[in-house]
């Protein structure tokens, strides 16, 4: 029994782990164009969970052994430009430039802003962005 395209395909579009998955395959160098609420807080709750995973393996393995996290950093550098394109498309979703992502540099205050636009919802409609993505 082999894997269906098709069904791989409705499995990526339908589940939490396949906003993940669309960001990084499809989206990995992506700065253009709009994301939903729903992709972004779905991409940052699975990079969560596997950021723990991976810290609880580097505190037992790496870290005694080379004194540094080594599968942390290595997938923190590997995630890094899809968790800022799909940053950067969750605001041009809400009608902000990509630019507002540099508010995240002012101490404590940025960061809270950041996840107060993270949160509003989309622009109805299209904007100069595109298309919204929930198809409103």
């Amino acid at each position: 029994m082999g894997f269906d395209n098709d069904k791989i395909k409705q499995l990526e579009q339908n589940s939490f782990v396949g906003y993940y998955i669309d960001a990084i395959k499809n989206h990995y160098f992506d700065f253009n164009g709009r994301a939903r609420r729903k992709a972004f807080w779905f991409f940052v709750l699975i990079n969560f969970i596997v950021n723990i995973i991976l810290s609880a393996i580097d505190s037992i393995i790496f870290v005694n052994i080379i004194g540094f996290a080594l599968l942390s950093l290595v997938y923190t550098l590997a995630i890094l430009l899809p968790s800022i394109g799909l940053a950067v498309r969750r605001l041009h979703d809400i009608g902000k430039s990509g630019w507002w992502y540099l508010i995240n540099l002012i101490p404590i205050i940025g960061f809270i802003w950041f996840i107060i636009l993270a949160a509003t919802d989309s622009q109805p409609g299209s904007n100069q962005y595109g298309e919204n993505p929930k198809g409103e």
